[in-house]
């Protein structure tokens, strides 16, 4: 390598970041950390948030308000869309920021083509699975919905396509009987915050290989939908009990149960058997261990449950505010 190309490679790399949630948050912090200098920040506008609605930063603009990093939120980015003036001005704030590389964690908006081709080295995408398995919005639930045993992060050379684009590193996680979306988000956020990190150090000396995505093994995670939170009991005990698992914490899962005439929230429960029964929905059993459920296919037992209103409680404490 000439001494030109060195000091090019060893020079500290410019990298803009797009993301808007927690999981965001945890990789801008670790590309923070890692010393790498960053101009700018996208994010979703303010939200509405709590019972008063205030409008509220997401994750990732709280982090970059602390660092004094400008922050751009454009409702879309598209020059020929909805609103050519958010979009035109957060054109001209990424050319401003003369980026190396964008770095994009669940953003939440389509990056155009002017985006993905403006940094020096294109846009890299940190995605929760194990690609091309789980394209889409809800990769980390439906993993955990569909029994898959692993799941993982990709980093990703994106391209216009949806997470259609070149694999640069890969690393697998299993995925335990006891987690969740919560448990599982936090194991792939701090395993993406760390191998963004990665990916950004060998960047600029080209030592990650490239990997076309295979054509076989192609799946999307469609985005949750609230009316999928209601358990069809003519389902098998275990693919509610991933669901519940899936939808924990949001949306969160419900059943209706004899006596209660509101749905009730089902935040933790188990398969017991794969035992077939005629009587669906009946309680077989009320006990400290749990509310037992004959599903079509298999008992489902309810572990953790809340009523409207009302806390989360265990089911040893909310039978006893159960009539039945």
């Amino acid at each position: 390598m000439n001494t030109a190309a060195s000091a090019f490679a060893s020079a500290p790399l410019r990298v803009g970041f797009a993301g808007t949630p927690e999981f965001s948050r945890l990789a801008l912090q670790s590309i923070l950390d890692a010393g790498f200098t960053v101009p700018l920040v996208l994010t979703q506008p303010d939200r509405p948030s709590g019972r008063g609605l205030k409008l509220t930063p997401s994750a990732v603009k709280q982090l970059a308000i602390t660092h004094n990093i400008p922050v751009a939120q454009p409702r879309s980015l598209r020059l020929d869309g909805k609103y050519p003036d958010e979009a035109g001005t957060a054109h001209t704030s990424l050319l401003a920021a003369e980026l190396d590389v964008l770095v994009v964690a669940a953003y939440g908006l389509i990056l155009p083509q002017w985006v993905l081709d403006l940094p020096r080295y294109g846009c890299l995408n940190i995605h929760a699975s194990l690609l091309p398995r789980w394209r889409g919005a809800a990769p980390i639930q439906r993993a955990i919905e569909s029994g898959d045993s692993h799941t993982g992060v990709t980093i990703m050379q994106m391209d216009i396509g949806l997470d259609t684009g070149d694999m640069l590193l890969v690393e697998s996680l299993p995925i335990l009987a006891t987690d969740n979306a919560a448990t599982l988000h936090d194991k792939l956020a701090e395993q993406g915050s760390r191998l963004i990190v990665e990916a950004l150090r060998a960047l600029p000396h080209n030592t990650m290989t490239r990997t076309v995505q295979p054509e076989q093994g192609v799946t999307y995670a469609a985005k949750l939908d609230k009316a999928e939170a209601a358990l069809d009991l003519t389902q098998s005990a275990e693919i509610l009990a991933r669901r519940i698992r899936a939808f924990n914490p949001a949306p969160g899962a419900t059943i209706v149960l004899p006596g209660i005439n509101e749905p009730v929230k089902v935040w933790n429960a188990v398969s017991l058997d794969n035992t077939p029964h005629t009587t669906i929905g009946q309680v077989v059993q009320r006990t400290e261990q749990g509310v037992d459920i004959a599903c079509a296919q298999g008992t489902l037992r309810l572990l953790e449950l809340q009523r409207a209103g009302g806390k989360r409680q265990p089911a040893a404490v909310f039978i006893q505010g159960w009539p039945l």
